[in-house]
């Protein structure tokens, strides 16, 4: 099989949201760059960090064109372009490929629960032809805990098998190592990348082609030098601010810290139906990541 573009630390990246509720270009783009040049090796854009499936496929695809346009490194680039219905999947993601876009990650259809492996191989089959001309390699996201689907290991492999190098990895948000160390294992060059920063070590021994985080948005640097160097102290620290949002909101809580680390307030916004990060869990997370900030790794 074809092996995967991207590797290393990648942050799921935030979306910025201007006053009428549609995605900040010119913010997005800032943050992006600013990512890219602090320690991580791409962005996963328009993921569930970025709110992709609150906003409608045109403001999907403007953002995704927003990128292109600016100039920026497309072979770094990973996008969601799951959806619930497949012809919008396969609108998003031949959008992507047109683009230039790294890879496609893919939610399963996540509205049906408890549908048969049948009909998620029909899904991707059809995203897989209708980008046939131009193929892009699709990741598949999974992440239960949201879609209420898996792509569990029998149907990766049915996936796999079917049609070959257009698979080329999964993002693996369940938080279950066992899962991710067994899917990692389907076919040589099957890039797997687990979505804490706590991983990269294992990750950096081969385990894994490395982690799609959401908090990669707020510790860029420091998951850079765990990845490159095997650095433990980075690591350390940068697990210890992944923590901070431990039983809190995670994208709103992400958001809001940006808004901080950046001195820009309008980076906190959310889409409905997100809420704005709760006062007393922001102020204790940022405390937090001021506290480990405020020691230096040698």
């Amino acid at each position: 099989m074809a092996s995967s573009a991207l590797s290393g630390v990648i942050a799921a990246v935030a979306t910025a949201i201007d006053d009428k509720g549609v995605p900040d270009r010119e913010r997005a783009l800032k943050l992006a760059r600013y990512l890219l040049d602090n320690g991580c090796d791409g962005l996963n854009v328009l993921g569930t960090t970025g709110e992709a499936t609150s906003f409608s496929l045109a403001e999907r695809m403007g953002l995704m064109s927003a990128y292109r346009e600016a100039g920026m490194p497309m072979d770094r680039l990973m996008v969601g372009t799951g959806a619930a219905a497949v012809s919008d999947a396969i609108v998003l993601t031949r959008h992507a490929s047109e683009l230039g876009f790294a890879g496609a990650l893919i939610l399963p259809p996540f509205y049906y629960k408890g549908v048969p492996d049948d009909g998620l191989v029909a899904y991707v089959e059809a995203i897989v032809k209708a980008t046939a001309d131009k193929p892009i390699p699709i990741y598949l996201y999974h992440f239960p805990a949201q879609s209420g689907l898996p792509w569990h290991i029998a149907l990766i492999k049915r996936l796999v098998d079917a049609f070959g190098p257009r698979i080329v990895g999964l993002k693996d948000s369940s938080g279950d190592m066992p899962f991710a160390r067994e899917a990692a294992k389907i076919a040589r060059g099957f890039a797997v990348f687990p979505s804490n920063e706590a991983a990269l070590l294992e990750a950096r021994s081969g385990a894994f082609a490395g982690v799609i985080s959401a908090t990669a948005n707020c510790n860029p640097d420091l998951c850079g030098r765990a990845w490159r160097h095997g650095d433990q102290a980075a690591l350390d620290q940068a697990v210890t601010i992944r923590k901070l949002f431990d039983g809190k909101a995670l994208v709103s809580g992400v958001k809001a810290l940006l808004a901080h680390i950046h001195n820009d307030p309008a980076l906190a916004k959310v889409k409905p139906p997100l809420a704005a990060f709760p006062a007393a869990d922001g102020a204790a997370v940022l405390a937090g990541y001021d506290a480990v900030r405020a020691k230096k790794v040698a």
